[in-house]
């Protein structure tokens, strides 16, 4: 475990009905999560899943989909919780029961012929939570518990590591939405100069040349965002040169090792910023280093997200594809970390010296 990583164990269903926010990285809305729990006491909080909740015809399968997903990290047991405002419904009784019991019952099946313990299933609404398969009187559909106050230790945690609560995915997207459409068509119009720029010093100097100012942009750069503070966007010119070199896997690569040391938060203002700001059919190695960094700071939905904008850019870039894919198999921070380290040390054996 870095020293950036943190451990948090969570014992109360409350504390998991607060701590959807931080696992996540945003508020969810009207969503279904399941929550894996391992570790030697089974409260260690392991990887979590969400979707929309499903119209009732489509639980089943989303059920299917959610448990291949928790299954990936092998937990001992997980959580259910069903984040919704909607109204109480009628049972088959004619009595009221909780809403979306449809999704929960779908789940419960799926996970057992899974071999996946459900330890509690939920309600989150209004401020307050319900189990589903509670008895008492305040989990009656009228009633509910309120949820904790205070801080969290799993609030503590991420505001430790640098994650930022969005209020929905949605504000995360509209991080690295650009919305000005004067200067998005500025960076375009240099992108596209940038072309002849670099195949004229290629010409002249060699492609080498090129990489080695493309990096001296970068270096800059992570330099200006290493104060505190609102820092000036990059000229037009600037972002296109550094967009531009990091089509260089050499560039790309280097720049993956800003990621593990002191400049770490500065890069990744950068990469945020290039990503925003560059066109959209160069924005994919900008958008993959994003999302290593905010992974490897334990912000798991930054870095979906990223790797979301990266694709879309380039469904084959081959670097966000194995990212995509080591997510999804719940690779931890750490690992990612080693991951990192073994690729810069394999390129430093084959680079050639000077």
């Amino acid at each position: 475990m870095s020293e950036h990583e943190y451990e948090v164990r969570i014992s109360d269903p409350g504390e998991v009905a607060a701590a959807l926010p931080h696992l996540l990285g945003f508020r969810p809305e009207e969503s279904v999560v399941v929550v894996g729990l391992g570790g030697p006491s089974g409260g260690r909080v392991g990887l979590t899943v969400r979707a929309d909740l499903p119209p009732p015809p489509h639980a089943v399968p989303l059920a299917a989909a959610l448990a291949r997903g928790i299954a990936t990290d092998d937990p001992a047991a997980v959580v259910i919780a069903v984040v919704s405002e909607h109204d109480d419904e009628l049972d088959l009784d004619g009595g009221v029961d909780l809403p979306h019991r449809d999704v929960v019952h779908a789940l419960v099946v799926t996970l057992a012929e899974a071999g996946i313990p459900v330890r509690d299933a939920l309600l989150v609404r209004d401020r307050r939570w319900w189990s589903y398969d509670c008895p008492h009187e305040c989990c009656a559909p009228g009633a509910g518990t309120p949820l904790p106050g205070g801080v969290s230790a799993l609030e503590a945690a991420s505001v430790a590591t640098g994650q930022v609560l969005a209020q929905s995915r949605e504000e995360l997207d509209a991080r690295i939405t650009h919305l000005d459409r004067a200067d998005r068509e500025e960076v375009r119009e240099a992108c596209f100069a940038m072309v002849n720029t670099r195949t004229a010093r290629a010409a002249e100097a060699g492609w080498g040349a090129v990489e080695k100012d493309a990096w001296a942009v970068v270096e800059s750069a992570v330099r200006e965002r290493r104060v505190e503070g609102a820092v000036p966007p990059l000229p037009p010119p600037s972002l296109a040169e550094i967009v531009w070199g990091l089509q260089h896997t050499g560039v790309r690569d280097r720049a993956l090792g800003l990621a593990l040391g002191d400049d770490a938060a500065a890069a990744e203002a950068l990469w945020t910023e290039c990503t925003r700001r560059a066109p959209w059919m160069l924005a994919a190695a900008p958008a993959t280093l994003l999302a290593v960094s905010a992974w490897l700071r334990g912000d798991g939905a930054m870095a979906s997200v990223a790797l979301e904008r990266a694709l879309g850019s380039d469904e084959d870039y081959q670097l966000a594809q194995l990212l995509r894919s080591a997510l999804a198999a719940c690779m931890r921070p750490d690992e990612l970390r080693a991951m990192v380290i073994a690729t810069l040390d394999r390129l430093d054996a084959v680079r050639p010296a000077g």
